[in-house]
């Protein structure tokens, strides 16, 4: 028997929605206020995964107000492949609302939007046998229209579905055509350590439904199991007839409450069919392969040279793309940042970043601030929560935004502004809890309980000409997760400018 490892999508990448065209399987995810918009992969095995580009990739499909808060933009897309055509629908949140957007082929192009006039989020699709096309979606509670999905069209007004057995925020829902059923998948409990998957059948469309007896049938709520956070899942049929769901999760560290700083990841699951229900589960980090033939991608680079015209579809913005601040062209062999905003505390900034996709793992980047600029490497959450290595104005410094506090905690000297900068992240040194009992001899040690510790470590600096690693910082991660932090969003590496341009040589980010 063979065995894959979870996440097999592992990073910010949440709520993910599968489709199968022939042999070849496809998953999009959220990407809320980066761009490109809907992350595409693509997989022959359910397990390797690829990224091939994303759907919202130019300013005519989505566009984002300069000043979108973090974690608004693209929630929840739904793909489908119906008729010969792959079809996305999702929600543009401080955008355009509800869209949708066709391709031939998944890796692109796909078409400019077409508005969906429906409130609320998280709409998906699905079709009758008559070519009737369904649209439910999430507006307090579930709700579903039937559209014209060539024009948006609404062919009706939205009616009632199942809403779930009760939990806060049911969302995300799937409606699939199974048999004699139609099958309703939703989530419920919030997207908190509650979240989790119910399910429900209907004979015809719009109902009435009938509940899972054993609802919710996935959720690792109150339990210790080292993925929490589960829900947001879509269900394939595999071309050898078996079933398997993704689904989001996270995996938190540290001492209580545990946080996780990686976002919400994408998890596989097998399915199995009892009395004509579709059970999920279980999620195991370490899990039965499907029996297909396994199809491994070219590992993703750790480094990028920037010799190629164009970035990799690795890379992402914040909110807009912006041709005239991101060059590649301007410097052979180089990434060139112009500097749009002062400051990375406040929507704006020029920025270029790649997800966080393991846990132990180290970020460098050489970096020529010699004319004047100012720039450097930085760990995002968000505006109001990010560490990072800056060069400008002869110095290095390292510096922590938390909340409303923003603090250079050490810089030195830079003699001509070109440096490599470095970020560790380590998960190694973090201690398990510790408890103590208290003695009642008073000349004995009064001190001890649980010692409160963040998921990971992180230190920031910059290696000299030697190799050698000289840290600026020593930080709890903690305070760049979502636990910390809110939203909905994972941290990114990224490089950026806040004064003039930074000319980055080389970026790369390796396991450690």
């Amino acid at each position: 028997m063979t065995f894959f490892d979870n996440p097999v999508i592992p990073g910010f990448s949440p709520d993910p929605s599968i489709c199968r065209a022939g042999d070849d399987y496809y998953v999009a995810t959220s990407s809320f206020e980066y761009v490109p918009g809907v992350p595409i992969w693509h997989s022959r095995d359910l397990v390797n995964w690829r990224l091939i580009g994303h759907a919202l990739d130019r300013p005519s499909q989505m566009e984002l107000p300069s000043t979108a808060p973090a974690s608004t933009g693209v929630y929840a897309p739904t793909m489908r492949y119906h008729d010969g055509l792959f079809w996305l629908i999702t929600t543009v949140v401080a955008g355009a609302g509800n869209v949708l957007v066709t391709a031939e082929d998944p890796a692109g192009p796909w078409s400019d939007p077409v508005p969906i006039d429906i409130p609320g989020i998280d709409p998906s699709l699905s079709w009758e046998e008559d070519g009737t096309c369904w649209c439910v979606f999430s507006a307090g509670g579930i709700r579903a229209v039937c559209i014209d999905p060539k024009s948006g069209e609404l062919l009706g007004e939205p009616v009632p579905m199942w809403s779930g057995s009760g939990l806060q925020y049911p969302e995300g829902p799937h409606l699939y055509r199974v048999g004699d059923w139609w099958y309703l998948l939703l989530s419920e409990g919030g997207t908190e350590r509650g979240h989790a998957l119910s399910l429900a059948r209907a004979r015809t469309l719009p109902g009435p439904f009938e509940a899972h007896p054993a609802n919710p049938v996935l959720s690792h709520r109150s339990t210790n199991h080292p993925v929490q956070n589960t829900g947001h899942a879509d269900l394939v049929q595999a071309h050898d007839g078996t079933w398997w769901m993704v689904l989001l999760g996270t995996r938190p560290r540290g001492d209580t409450p545990l946080y996780h700083g990686m976002g919400r990841e994408t998890f596989l699951v097998p399915v199995r069919w009892e009395d004509e229900w579709p059970l999920p589960g279980p999620l195991e980090l370490r899990a039965p392969a499907p029996a297909l033939a396994p199809h491994p991608w070219p590992e993703e680079p750790d480094r990028d040279d920037f010799d190629s015209a164009t970035l990799a579809p690795c890379w992402v913005s914040l909110r807009r793309l912006d041709p005239e601040a991101v060059r590649l062209d301007e410097r052979p062999g180089h990434l060139v940042l112009h500097a749009r905003g002062d400051s990375l505390d406040r929507p704006g900034a020029v920025f270029v970043g790649r997800r966080q996709r393991d846990p132990d793992c180290t970020a460098r980047t050489l970096v020529d601030a010699s004319e004047g600029g100012r720039g450097g490497l930085t760990v995002r959450l968000d505006e109001a929560h990010h560490y990072e290595v800056e060069v400008g104005d002869g110095m290095v410094s390292a510096v922590a935004r938390i909340g409303p506090l923003r603090h250079t905690i050490a810089e030195r000297s830079v003699p001509d502004g070109r440096l490599t900068l470095r970020i560790d992240i380590s998960t190694s040194d973090i201690l398990p809890p510790t408890v103590t009992t208290r003695s009642t001899d008073p000349n004995e040690d009064q001190t001890s309980g649980l010692r409160v510790g963040g998921p990971d470590t992180l230190r920031l600096g910059y290696q000299t000409d030697s190799g050698d690693f000289s840290i600026l910082a020593e930080l709890d991660g903690r305070y760049l997760t979502t636990e910390v932090a809110g939203g909905f969003t994972g941290r990114v590496f990224g490089m950026y400018a806040t004064h003039g341009s930074a000319a980055f040589d080389w970026f790369e980010l390796r396991a450690a």
